[in-house]
């Protein structure tokens, strides 16, 4: 015989545990103090089985029907209801686990520690990016949900800009993520960044380490005092060319690496990218390399003096970004 609301209202604690029946294995457990739990029971491969199906009043006689009908439909099609229920929790739990966002930081950790004797200008670079570009746009969603047309409509505005070379690091660092993501993820099948590039804006034409002819010099050297810009880049510019340093090197300057009184810039072998390539190729340590040292003529010497009266107490490198004393100058600022 059915319940009725009426039944399910009136059921009492009698000091003793109890059941009443509703109809195709669906009944209400009453427990001795008169808790009331909705419970289905079924037969899976000969045994009988049960799943609860939540607690009266929280799920109503209606409601608890419904659930049972959805129980009963799964085992029509050859599915165990309960290890249904199981799955969806779990597939429910890793989404959100597994926020983009998430799985980002993870992988930026593991990136972190591959390349910390490696390229350290991408492991500044990347974070200022994705924080402007990428998070704010798939940082709460789940990798799961991620589809191609999202990341190239993160791609699309990064194009839009003009920042054409911005948009091709993302690209490469989508790939790289969800690569990394397929061996993570439980679950996780496709990577949605696959093939990004075939619908990529072409990059202009670079020009790689151009070199500057003796006959230009003058003609630079004319500019570079006629420069109406930051004092700062004007003797940045200065040094580079007094010291023959990579902008890389220029940037991670700080002040401990020069010694005036012997007319020396000693930088660690970490910060010098061909002594980085050596490294890794060796797999040797800093401690285990002698430093790089530069020479520094007196007007080098007057430029870093003058940077270091200038130096302020927050400030960590010599030359100092714009917004932040704790950061560096940008790259783009000295290859501009």
């Amino acid at each position: 015989m059915a319940l009725s609301d009426l039944a399910v209202r009136q059921a009492k604690a009698t000091g003793k545990a109890y059941t009443l029946p509703d109809l195709d294995g669906l009944s209400l457990a009453v427990t001795a103090a008169g808790g009331r739990t909705w419970h289905f029971r079924y037969y899976w491969a000969g045994k009988q089985k049960r799943m609860s199906l939540g607690t009266y009043p929280e799920v109503t006689l209606r409601e608890a029907r419904s659930l049972r009908d959805e129980a009963r439909a799964l085992l029509a099609k050859g599915t165990n209801p309960r290890v249904h229920r199981k799955q969806k929790r779990t597939a429910v739990r890793l989404a959100d686990e597994n926020t983009f966002e998430a799985v980002y930081r993870k992988w930026l950790k593991h990136r972190g520690l591959s390349l910390k004797e490696g390229r350290q200008t991408t492991l500044s670079i990347l974070p200022r990016i994705f924080d402007k570009d990428v998070l704010p746009a798939l940082g709460k969603r789940s990798v799961y949900e991620i589809k191609r047309p999202d990341l190239l409509e993160v791609i699309a505005k990064i194009e839009k800009r003009r920042a054409l070379s911005v948009a091709e690091k993302v690209r490469t660092w989508f790939n790289q993520l969800f690569r990394y993501a397929l061996v993570i993820v439980p679950g996780l099948e496709q990577n949605p960044a696959s093939d990004l590039d075939v619908v990529a804006l072409p990059l202009p034409p670079v020009n790689h380490n151009p070199f500057l002819r003796m006959a230009e010099l003058p003609k630079l050297l004319q500019r570079l005092r006629s420069y109406r810009g930051r004092r700062q880049t004007q003797l940045g510019l200065r040094l580079l060319l007094l010291t023959g340093v990579r902008t890389g090197e220029l940037r991670q300057a700080m002040p401990d690496q020069f010694d005036l009184d012997r007319g020396l810039w000693i930088i660690p072998p970490d910060v010098v990218k061909q002594l980085q390539l050596d490294m890794r190729k060796k797999r040797q340590q800093p401690k285990d390399i002698p430093p790089y040292i530069v020479p520094l003529s007196i007007q080098a010497m007057e430029i870093v003096r003058h940077l270091l009266d200038e130096f302020k107490p927050a400030q960590r490198h010599l030359f100092r970004h714009d917004s932040d004393l704790k950061k560096r100058i940008s790259e783009n600022t000295l290859n501009g």
